[in-house]
């Protein structure tokens, strides 16, 4: 009876345990919905996006526009807006990404880390949404600041795995609010486990935040320059079918 007693008691530790696990799982994909949609707030958006350089000594350094098409099924399309760039497009379709340029027959394949101004890259701004993306693991609760003029808040600690290998980063550590889990921070780590980018998050208000508004990279390997991305609008909108195919887009069609 002891050996049953006792066989018993581990099978029931054992399942707690695992109750235990599958709930912090959960907990975690419905925190990082929740934290998708203080960036997307539908499927289907048009995102006007400017990006702006800023030097180690505060300087100003570039600027560009992009207007970006965040479709449905990890769709997007950006139309670079800056004379500098003007005519060039990026394409994102689930893991594949590419470049089309104004002169060219041709759909050029890129990766996700590919630059686009400063350390902000395609996958960036063409990809809106953790939960798609990552499996999150809930570490716990934290004391966390966004920034250094930012008090310090209660805030969860996720750490985000990658689904696949088309993806920005391969792994993300993450602090969201404790109540209404806003992003409030991230450390961004490429493939080889080099952290790559820090980046924080400004929101439209910060005593009740409803959407984010920037979102600011920080280098943490080279130049330590500081990349502000400001989402300086968002509409609902989806986009014809054909915007989507790279081989309609090399024909330079006017897409209004």
């Amino acid at each position: 009876m002891k050996v049953l007693s006792m066989t018993y008691c581990l099978f029931a530790g054992l399942g707690l345990a695992m109750s235990v696990l599958t709930a912090q799982a959960q907990d975690a994909s419905e925190m990082l919905k929740a934290a998708d949609r203080f960036r997307m707030s539908a499927d289907n958006l048009q995102v006007e996006t400017q990006i702006n350089v800023v030097n180690a000594d505060g300087s100003p350094d570039k600027e560009r526009r992009y207007t970006v098409f965040v479709q449905a099924q990890r769709q997007s399309l950006v139309l670079m807006k800056s004379p500098a760039e003007q005519g060039q497009k990026v394409l994102m379709l689930g893991d594949d990404f590419w470049l089309l340029m104004p002169q060219s027959q041709r759909p050029l394949r890129i990766t996700p880390m590919q630059k686009l101004l400063g350390d902000a890259s395609t996958g960036d701004i063409a990809t809106l949404s953790w939960a798609d993306d990552y499996t999150g693991k809930l570490l716990g609760e934290e004391s966390c600041a966004a920034s250094a003029q930012v008090p310090a808040q209660p805030c969860w600690h996720l750490s985000l795995s990658a689904r696949r290998k088309g993806v920005t980063y391969q792994r993300i550590e993450l602090w969201l609010g404790r109540v209404k889990h806003q992003p409030l921070k991230a450390d961004l780590y490429v493939l080889s486990e080099k952290l790559a980018k820090q980046a924080r998050f400004v929101f439209d208000d910060a005593a009740a935040p409803a959407l984010v508004t920037e979102m600011v990279l920080t280098d943490q390997v080279s130049n330590h320059k500081t990349t502000h991305v400001r989402y300086l609008s968002r509409k609902v909108r989806q986009v014809p079918p054909n915007w989507l195919n790279p081989m309609f887009l090399v024909t330079n069609p006017p897409l209004d």
